[in-house]
């Protein structure tokens, strides 16, 4: 069993309240859920307006494939408009 984990932080440009931002990111949440069948949550920055760190994880039986998802999560991640992904690190367990 391999577990993939992935920390996003990300930078929300047009977040001017925490109601905008909680709304841009759970749209974001239940997209990634929804294609990858992954988790996602909210784990850092939380008061911070236009800042957010997600954290995304994956369970698997091979790397490769836990190593796929996240990536191919990381670009639904990127092409969103309302989004600047300022840093992703993945580390596989």
């Amino acid at each position: 069993m391999v577990i993939g984990v992935c920390t996003v932080e990300l930078h929300l440009p047009d977040g001017h309240s925490l109601k905008a931002k909680r709304q841009i990111l759970s749209s974001l949440k239940a997209r990634l859920c929804n294609k990858f069948n992954v988790s996602v949550a909210e784990v850092g920055d939380h008061d911070l307006w236009q800042k957010a760190v997600l954290g995304i994880a994956c369970i698997a039986n091979e790397s490769r494939y836990v190593n796929q998802v996240l990536d191919q999560a990381l670009n639904v991640i990127r092409s969103n408009p309302t989004l600047e992904l300022l840093q992703a690190r993945i580390e596989l367990l």
